[in-house]
């Protein structure tokens, strides 16, 4: 099975130019708030008519504006998964199952094919509660067997896990890659939070103010980004602005030094990123005999010390540089309890390795929703 989708929707302020192609899969749609994750999957149901453009799902075309084709959403077995789940509330649980299994055939009877999708969503016992009788999670096994129910060939789920607490997200998470494995389709998981893409997902397609960049594995995304904003979304915390000195080395401008890199260094770089856990604090007898840094050595001022619960994070910035300006201030995360004399006001020895700084090419600018929500 497969998935093509090149659209274009247009709005006053807003342009979202959607293109990408899915396998027999899972795939991400990463971005921030606003990015246009949320319309893409309306779009593909069928909710939101694009102004232009081809939708072919299975082999079927659900829109193509060139040919008038525009599907239903009942037509298009498209199973989408709001975070609110969706249920009817004046139904209780048999109902609203049954209300789209009757529209729908399947072996057995209405009764034999409700009792099978609740054993197999753990839902069984619940037929006469109603939606606000549920917990979180048997909302969403019942609004998941729910859309089953309509025997989809594409599973689409926009942030199903974003309002629940983290105990719950755990829970429901677990539930949800076992139906995503058994899926014999495609799927598309719609998220922000990075943590949940890189579980459940073997691709992932990063979304930018309505741009889409290349699918690429989530491994890949996640070692290496490409781009200032896949890099964003990817949870790295420090960048700097950079121009390029020579194929291994680049001026980090934000942060006063010249610094060696492993990867390639283009001639289109405008930025590098660097993992807070990625970077050390050396102690003095780090120098050399003349007192100078060794490589991809500088010396930062230490603003703020915060212990986490499983780890000391050290805010410091580049001597010579403004610990005002965002980029200047660089993030260090260490093992709990290995900061050493690290404390505010003092002066330490940051040091990166040259493996661990990424080259990024430019995007649109950064804005401050276009940071993941986690680490």
């Amino acid at each position: 099975m497969s998935l093509y989708v090149k659209i274009k929707k247009a709005y006053d302020d807003f342009t979202l130019e959607a293109e990408f192609e899915a396998q027999n899969e899972t795939m991400a749609l990463l971005g921030a708030s606003g990015c246009g994750k949320s319309l893409t999957l309306r779009c593909i149901a069928g909710i939101t008519k694009p102004d232009e453009g081809l939708i072919v799902s299975d082999g079927v075309t659900l829109f193509d504006s060139r040919k008038g084709i525009n599907l239903s959403p009942q037509r298009r077995r498209a199973g989408l998964l709001f975070q609110n789940y969706a249920l009817f509330p004046n139904m209780t649980v048999e109902e609203n199952v049954m209300a789209v299994l009757s529209k729908h055939g399947g072996s057995g009877s209405l009764r034999e094919r409700y009792e099978r999708l609740a054993r197999n969503f753990y839902f069984d016992g619940l037929e006469n509660h109603y939606p606000a009788q549920l917990s979180g999670g048997q909302q969403q096994r019942v609004a998941l067997a729910r859309i089953m129910a309509s025997g989809p060939s594409l599973l689409m789920f926009d942030e199903p896990l974003s309002a629940l607490d983290s105990y719950l997200r755990w829970q429901l998470e677990d539930e949800l890659a076992r139906t995503l494995e058994a899926f014999p389709g495609d799927a598309l998981y719609v998220s922000h939070n990075r943590d949940e893409v890189i579980r459940l997902c073997g691709r992932v397609c990063v979304i930018d103010h309505g741009r889409f960049e290349r699918a690429r594995p989530t491994k890949e995304l996640f070692e290496s980004p490409e781009t200032l904003a896949s890099s964003l979304l990817s949870g790295c915390k420090n960048y700097s602005r950079a121009a390029r000195l020579t194929d291994v080395t680049v001026r980090a401008l934000d942060w006063d030094v010249d610094l060696e890199c492993s990867k390639t260094v283009d001639a289109g770089i405008s930025h590098i990123g660097v993992r807070s856990h990625y970077i050390s604090i050396a102690p003095e007898d780090a120098l050399t005999a003349d007192g100078q840094t060794g490589t991809n050595m500088f010396r930062c001022r230490v603003l703020k010390v915060t212990e986490d619960v499983f780890s000391t994070i050290v805010d410091v910035c580049p001597l010579g540089t403004d610990p005002g300006h965002d980029f200047s201030r660089i993030r260090i995360e260490l093992p709990k309890g290995a900061a050493g004399g690290a404390e505010e006001g003092v002066v330490v020895l940051a040091v990166i390795k040259p493996k661990d700084i990424m080259p990024l090419r430019p995007d649109l600018p950064i804005t401050p929703d276009a940071k993941c929500d986690t680490i």
